[in-house]
Order: structure tokens, then sequence, then C-alpha cells
């Protein structure tokens, strides 16, 4: 049983085994702790609303709810800060008895959203966040913001696992102009030997 402590307990007694009855409730309040561990997080001590609708069925009490938060984390390509307004919409069923159809339960005449609120608004965090769509990021070779240089284009870096072939490539094109070069001398030679040839 979840202690009365946490924000994200809410009292259902009124609406218990009373299908059709509905409730609406909205909470405030800062995080007791982060919401996820990737690259961009919820962060403890951040402020929380919960707009939630209740309501009761035969099985349990049906909990509809819309969560605003905001997540902060490090754009992939530039590594600014970045802050991500979230809204996330979730429902769920939290029955009256444990069964294995259903993740969650009524206990003690409350229901606890902090199972729920962690999964939907975890499930809506970025992997690669960025400050904002058409971010430039770094210069490979000096590491400077290319956002704050418009005018300078990024130099093309060569792979090193490339850099092999590169020199292969190379010293094909210059083998191939050798080739053509003696092609065409020869070829000339030829002609010069056939016009002599003719002249006698």
């Amino acid at each position: 049983m979840p202690t009365a402590r946490s924000p994200y307990l809410v009292r259902v007694r009124d609406l218990v085994h009373r299908p059709g009855e509905m409730r609406e409730v909205s909470l405030a309040f800062d995080l007791p702790e982060q919401l996820g561990a990737g690259p961009v997080i919820v962060p403890a001590g951040s402020p929380l609303e919960l707009d939630l609708r209740l309501e009761g069925l035969h099985e349990g009490i049906l909990v509809s709810g819309d969560v605003r938060a905001t997540a902060t984390g490090e754009c992939v390509r530039c590594l600014d800060p970045v802050a991500l307004p979230l809204e996330v919409e979730f429902q769920e069923l939290f029955a009256y008895s444990p069964d294995d159809a259903f993740d969650y339960t009524v206990h003690d005449d409350h229901v606890d959203g902090e199972p729920v609120v962690r999964d939907a608004v975890v499930l809506t965090l970025p992997f690669q966040p960025v400050c904002r769509p058409d971010c430039p990021g770094l210069d490979p070779e000096t590491g400077e913001r290319l956002a704050d240089q418009p005018e300078r284009a990024p130099r093309e870096v060569l792979d090193p696992r490339w850099a092999a072939l590169q020199g292969f490539a190379a010293s094909e094109t210059e083998q191939s102009g050798a080739d053509a070069a003696q092609t065409e001398a020869e070829q000339t030679e030829n002609r010069s030997t056939r016009t002599i040839e003719t002249a006698d």
C-alpha cells in the first residue's frame, strides 16, 4: 500500500462499486523523484500538473489523465541544454480485486497514479533530443557551434577507415591516365608508321 504522503495518491471511496459515478481531480506538485534515465529526464523537484477523470465501473475505477511537465537534457548535435514541454495522456483501469488481466488495483479506497504517470511520461521522452529540428551541430574539427557561424560551411571530414581506399582510388585514376596516354602514343606511332609505308 503506497504511503499517504505520495502526491499521486487519490481517494476514490465515493466511486467504489458505484458504476456510472464520475469525478474530476486536478493535482499540482513538485516531483519527489525524477522521471526517466536517458539523455532527457523530468528532474526531481520540477513542477508537474495532473488532471484526472475518475469513473466508477463494475470491474474497478477507470482513470483517465492528462500530464503536463517539462523535460530537460542536452541537444545531441550541439550539446546545448534543451527544455521540452510535455503533455501526455493516459487511461488505465484500477481493478477492485487482483487479477492477471489488470496491471493496477484499488488499495484501501485509493488509486496510486505514480506508476501510470511514470510509464506514460518516460515513453514519450525522445532518445535523441535536439534544440531545433535544423540544428547544424558542431564543427567536427574545431568543436564550435555551426549555428553561431551560419556563413561557414561545414568541412567534409573523411572517415579514417576510408583513407586507404581514397589513396587506392587516386592511384587507380593516375594509372588509368598513364595507360590512356601510352595507348594514345602507340596509336599515333602506328599511324605515323603507316603513313611512311604508304609514301614509300
